[in-house]
């Protein structure tokens, strides 16, 4: 399952006030973007916290095949980590991420999202997400977010997809065994320096010392 609903971004300027920006995207080459009700809001707001995600947390099914990697881990693309995994109230297990790739796209891409997205630069990193506890995690999604070089911020939220380009994934319904597995992509954006590294950094544990991927 794809989502191919909604974009919304911030953008930080001057390191103070950030710039909302909805975008709605029905899956064609049109959109149409206008500005958020709360157009003002620091660049740690990330609206995407807010929505069931991966948490780490003590009844998750336990690890197999290594041990889970420790907050701060930092790895190469196409390596393996095994990660606690929340999504929701009810879904927990522990699941393996491997970043495949951290592809640079064009300005271009982000055009349907009307003048605010000037001066963006795509990037869409792509993922394996492996079933390691074997509990039902059916229907959840992992999100990583793109860091500048040394695992500093972009200044841009992004949630949602670019469809043909980014496509934002859900597990699938057999999401339920050891070793079910499904690819993803998260969506990133810069208006500065390259993105460099993917970073897993959802729950307690993680979100002031990620599990970072790069190059």
């Amino acid at each position: 399952m794809t989502h191919k609903g909604r974009i919304v971004f911030a953008v930080a300027l001057a390191s103070t006030l950030g710039l909302g920006l909805t975008a709605c995207n029905d899956g064609e080459d049109s959109a149409s973007a206008q500005e958020s009700p709360s157009a003002s809001a620091p660049t740690s707001s990330d609206p995407g916290s807010k929505s069931p995600s991966a948490e780490p947390s003590d009844d998750a099914a336990a690890p197999a095949g290594g041990d889970v990697a420790a907050p701060g881990t930092k790895l190469k693309i196409g390596d393996r980590a095994i990660l606690p995994f929340k999504y929701g109230t009810e879904k927990k297990g522990t699941v393996a991420v491997t970043v495949t790739a951290i592809e640079k796209g064009a300005e271009a891409d982000m055009a349907a999202f009307g003048e605010k997205a000037k001066g963006m630069t795509p990037y869409y990193i792509r993922m394996k997400v492996e079933n390691v506890g074997g509990t039902d995690l059916s229907y959840s999604s992992l999100r990583l977010r793109g860091k500048l070089a040394g695992g500093g911020p972009t200044g841009v939220i992004l949630i949602g997809d670019l469809p043909g380009k980014c496509d934002s994934e859900t597990a699938p319904r057999d999401f339920t065994t050891k070793g079910a597995s499904y690819e993803t992509c998260s969506l990133s954006a810069t208006k500065t320096d390259p993105i460099a590294a993917a970073s897993f950094e959802e729950g307690d544990a993680y979100s002031d010392s990620p599990v970072l991927w790069t190059s």
